[in-house]
């Protein structure tokens, strides 16, 4: 017998919650594919990595916008990112208070390592997001609908709307 999903029988209300499982389900499996080629990688690595790798350096506000994440998620993973050798930071030539993030000679041997597997990685995301119907479409909706009006927005509109003592 399976195990009633609480979240399931939320619907809409439990949206967060099911986007973070999705999320974290997806980053784990991702995980798994990086040991089974036996690197140590870390999947919340990738979209950092990846700027690096398609603009060359980069500041981590430059990241930031790029990836539509914060400042202090971007920051956080180049952390990580220069402890493993993958990246440094230096000063920007242009502008000596920015740091930009670029490859290491050993984040570089890397990339070329794993280009195999984000290949896959992305097949299998595009087979996934088809069974899904397209799931990204989807997502690109949810959030032009928030940006049109946030969550909070739409809050602060049902709690106006209703009668509180």
């Amino acid at each position: 017998m399976k195990k009633q999903d609480y979240t399931s029988s939320l619907h809409g209300a439990a949206l967060g919650a099911r986007l973070r499982r999705l999320s974290e389900t997806l980053d784990r499996d991702a995980s798994k594919a990086y040991r089974l080629v036996d690197i140590d990688f870390e999947q919340r690595w990738f979209g950092v990595l990846n700027q690096v790798i398609l603009n060359g350096p980069m500041s981590v506000n430059e990241i930031a916008d790029a990836l539509g994440i914060t400042h202090v998620s971007v920051s956080q993973s180049r952390q990580s990112l220069e402890k493993a050798g993958y990246v440094t930071s230096r000063p920007d030539k242009n502008d000596g208070r920015r740091k930009e993030i670029t490859l290491t000679e050993k984040g570089q041997d890397l990339t070329e390592k794993l280009m195999p597997l984000w290949q896959a990685l992305e097949s299998a995301a595009a087979e996934l997001n088809e069974q899904a119907g397209d799931l990204v479409a989807l997502i690109d909706k949810a959030e032009a609908a928030l940006e049109a009006r946030t969550l909070n927005e739409r809050i602060k509109g049902y709690l106006s709307s209703t009668n509180r003592p």
